[in-house]
């Protein structure tokens, strides 16, 4: 029994550690998705092409066959980039559709993801799977339960600590409280002068900026070479944003407190449906991802940290 238990320990650990790193990622795309449903009630499907275009000019601008710029500044690019597309995202899709059915808006991000993914075909003429290089290239400095753990992933879970700290920040400033006010009250907020549109345009920079930091970490995840192709978040083997989704509702569709547990939750849920001990069941990550989530639904459709309304 105790050299039975001793592997499965090991793989609890490494679980454990994996888990939470990859649900760091999952946390930034469900903030993203939260941020632009509190503001607007628009479940984005572009989120995750938000990080899969930043990834992409980051590469643009760092190969030595294309601008050939030092990694900081094309690391600022490809954030830019996501940006950028957010911006217009909500200006050229968002605003004029705005009076439309919720589900028209959810289809026209869906187009959004599709029309990037296509682009990003055309452009680079291949699905080919393309190196992303890591932010650091020292690793596994650092264990946690027995894990070595690289630098790059260590830099995952500050960003989204960092993040958590600022965004708690924003939303008890004058500013934060105005996209709240904007989210719940937006003909009030119009008469004492707040600007809805440019409320609505700031939550989406916000959103798509979370976007492009979740696909460049989740680029090159471990400290050494990356791999990406079009859109490698939205689809794919490395597919997140579905996991984001099901992050942000898990937690709580209004609470970005939750969306950064939910990630977590989900993440560590993958990874122990990753263990030896369900290897054999085709898909047991996502079984137990959908079934976890359809249970909380079934229990708390609110999500697991938001109260309960009152009647």
């Amino acid at each position: 029994m105790i050299v039975a238990a001793a592997p499965l320990s090991e793989q609890l650990g490494n679980a454990l550690v994996i888990g939470v790193i990859t649900g760091a990622v999952y946390s930034l795309l469900a903030v993203g998705i939260v941020l632009v449903y509190k503001a607007s009630g628009v479940f984005n499907f572009a989120q995750g092409e938000f990080g899969t275009v930043a990834v992409y000019l980051a590469y643009v601008a760092s190969d030595g066959n294309y601008w050939g710029l030092p990694f900081g500044i094309a690391l600022v690019i490809g954030l830019a980039g996501a940006v950028a597309l957010g911006l217009l995202t909500e200006r050229l899709v968002i605003r004029p559709l705005f009076d439309a059915p919720r589900v028209t808006l959810l289809v026209a991000t869906a187009g959004v993801a599709l029309f990037a993914i296509g682009v990003q075909f055309w452009r680079f003429n291949d699905p080919a799977i393309r190196s992303f290089p890591a932010i650091f290239k020292e690793s596994a400095r650092i264990t946690v339960l027995g894990i070595r753990i690289s630098d790059q992933r260590i830099l995952i879970l500050l960003v989204l600590a960092a993040l958590a700290v600022v965004l708690v920040a924003f939303f008890r400033s004058p500013l934060g409280l105005a996209v709240l006010a904007a989210s719940q009250e937006p003909v009030a907020s119009e008469l004492v002068g707040v600007s809805v549109r440019k409320i609505s345009s700031l939550t989406w920079a916000l959103a798509a900026l979370f976007g492009g930091l979740a696909g460049i970490l989740q680029a090159a995840p471990n400290g050494g070479i990356g791999s990406f192709q079009p859109g490698f978040l939205t689809f794919g083997g490395n597919g997140a944003l579905i996991p984001g989704f099901t992050a942000a509702v898990l937690g709580g569709m209004g609470s970005l407190p939750g969306a950064v547990g939910g990630g977590l939750i989900i993440g560590v849920v993958e990874a122990l449906g990753g263990l030896s001990l369900f290897e054999e069941v085709p898909g047991a990550r996502s079984v137990m991802v959908f079934g976890i989530l359809l249970l909380v639904l079934l229990v708390r459709p609110q999500g697991l940290f938001v109260r309960r309304a009152a009647h």
